[in-house]
């Protein structure tokens, strides 16, 4: 109910609540809950659910971590949705004429090129977590395997499908040969 924009918005802000002001989980286990959440559809709930339950489990007190952490894992999806969809069905009579505002459509527009900047913030944090991790120096493979991925992908048209598989494949013989 706080953040304007799609899916990204929203995990910027819970990247930082959740990094950076709670300290609930590690930076690099954020990303880990991103990572899994782009393999599949659905990121925002995938994410919030992953956070949610991580948090809870790690800080589970008086009752047992994994009890803990599928309560986190609900009570963060329901708090989440439960407002959107509020938003949705209380607003949907009057959505025609707030587009037909033009000051509101200027206030959009803003919040719109706001949520732009929110998105490119979440991008810049994750990319420092991945190439300088906590006490692990550059991470060279890392940004090797980017690069390898971005150019495939521009250049030679490689398919979502074809970067994901391949990555794995050598993320997973990267780790092997450490």
């Amino acid at each position: 109910m706080v953040t304007f924009g799609g899916a990204y918005a929203v995990l910027a802000y819970i990247s930082q609540q959740a990094v950076s002001f709670y300290g609930w989980i590690l930076p690099e286990q954020m990303i880990d809950g991103l990572g899994l959440a782009e393999t599949t559809p659905g990121p925002l709930i995938m994410v919030t659910q992953f956070v949610g339950y991580l948090a809870a489990y790690t800080n589970a007190k008086g009752i047992s971590p994994a009890v803990a952490g599928a309560i986190g894992g609900l009570l963060t999806t329901w708090v989440t949705f439960v407002p959107c969809f509020m938003w949705i069905f209380v607003g949907a009579p009057y959505i025609e004429r707030v587009r037909k505002n033009v000051r509101l459509g200027a206030a959009l527009s803003a919040i719109t090129a706001a949520v732009v900047g929110v998105v490119l913030n979440l991008s810049v944090i994750f990319t420092y977590h991945v190439l300088l991790p906590e006490g692990g120096g550059f991470d060279w493979y890392a940004l090797a395997a980017s690069l390898a991925a971005f150019v495939g992908m521009i250049y030679f048209k490689w398919g979502m499908i074809t970067v994901i598989i391949g990555s794995a494949l050598a993320g997973y013989i990267w780790k092997m040969m450490m």
